[in-house]
């Protein structure tokens, strides 16, 4: 009974993972930004970009967990060296992210107990590093994330609730749209499922020995409840910025999700953005430092061994580098261009992988999985080219 518990534990905690990674400051800016341009009709994006953030995730979840192979390593064995670049591609998007999710970190503390920053950024990554020095650092890492989970979770109802938007309309639109913005759905997508994000969940299962074709009914699970998860946030962020929009109140552009929380429901409001701030922050930062260290860690006994201090030493770097010189914006633009590249390339392998019967044993991938997942890369690589030439 004890073990069936924490592998239930064990296969939330892999969806919360991978959600509050989805969750970070990014996340609040792009689905509030988004509100404004395409009001109701953002609706339809987030339902389109959720079928498209499952099909990923399934193909990619699923291949991993049944061949027992983090993402470089299948990579590595399905074209030589692949698994190196998608290593490298994966770490500097991971670590460009983290100095905005560092940065992010600092901004939500500042806006709850008025500190500086740089002070707050630096708290929050003592924080993270505590989290990774526990004894039972995943499990302490597991829980962490389920919690502040659930806490943003309840905070944005509330403010949903005070901004009392018309949600008929927007219930309608995400079906019978009025706009239909392609950019809007790619940018969804691989903020949801691009990077590191779409990985994390499945190294941590298998971190915890959940592979092989037997534990398939569970990372379906996990994988589902993880994009579920963001998406149900993403709607509700979506129906608050609508209620404060649709009553002709103007969001301020220099800092749109602050503003609806705000405008929604007062100084109240401002504190819930700071809580919720922090917790998409702080959870992004572990996040971001747990998967892309997953990606490199294989690649020598040594490196496998010291795992947690380079986790540490990940998110120390992130930090010392804002403190230093902020939040480096030129890097930042470089590393999401780079992370449009990502889901592509790295799904597309996954894709190559589970054809090859020497890697994936007795288990057929379904054709259904194929198709759609090939049709997300294709998407996705022609969208990410277009962003280059734009």
């Amino acid at each position: 009974m004890a073990k069936q518990a924490s592998i239930r534990s064990v296969i939330l905690g892999a969806a919360f993972l991978m959600a509050t990674s989805a969750v970070g400051p990014g996340f609040l800016t792009q689905t509030t930004v988004f509100t404004q341009q395409l009001l109701a009709s953002f609706g339809f994006v987030i339902l389109l970009s959720v079928i498209l953030d499952i099909f990923a995730q399934l193909n990619i979840w699923r291949v991993l967990t049944v061949s027992g192979k983090r993402g470089q390593d299948l990579a590595n064995e399905t074209i030589p060296f692949s698994g190196f670049i998608l290593a490298a591609m994966i770490v500097f998007g991971g670590l460009a992210f983290n100095i905005g999710n560092i940065a992010g970190s600092g901004l939500g503390l500042n806006v709850l107990f008025g500190i500086p920053v740089k002070i707050g950024a630096a708290i929050s990554a003592l924080v993270a590093i505590a989290i990774f020095s526990a004894k039972d650092a995943a499990r302490m890492m597991d829980r962490f994330v389920k919690v502040l989970g659930v806490v943003m979770l309840c905070l944005i109802v509330y403010v949903v609730f005070v901004s009392a938007p018309p949600i008929a309309e927007a219930v309608h639109r995400t079906f019978i749209p009025l706009t239909i913005d392609a950019a809007a759905i790619v940018t969804l997508v691989g903020g949801t499922v691009g990077g590191y994000i779409t990985f994390a969940g499945a190294h941590r299962l298998i971190d915890e020995g959940i592979t092989g074709t037997k534990d398939l009914p569970k990372v379906n699970q996990s994988a589902v409840t993880g994009i579920l998860f963001t998406a149900i946030m993403r709607f509700l962020l979506f129906l608050a910025a609508f209620g404060v929009i649709s009553l002709g109140l103007t969001l301020d552009p220099a800092n749109p999700p602050a503003s609806v929380f705000q405008l929604a429901a007062g100084n109240i409001g401002s504190k819930i953005f700071g809580i919720v701030m922090w917790s998409a922050a702080i959870t992004s930062v572990i996040g971001a430092a747990y998967t892309s260290v997953s990606f490199f860690k294989t690649f020598h006994p040594k490196l496998e061994q010291r795992s947690n201090l380079l986790v540490k030493g990940f998110i120390i770097f992130s930090t010392a580098v804002f403190m230093l010189i902020g939040r480096p914006v030129q890097v930042l633009v470089w590393a999401g261009t780079i992370n449009g590249f990502i889901l592509p390339f790295g799904l597309a392998l996954v894709l190559i992988a589970s054809t090859r019967s020497e890697l994936m044993a007795e288990y057929l991938h379904p054709l259904w999985l194929q198709i759609s997942g090939w049709l997300v890369v294709v998407l996705m690589a022609y969208f990410s080219i277009r962003t280059i030439f734009a």
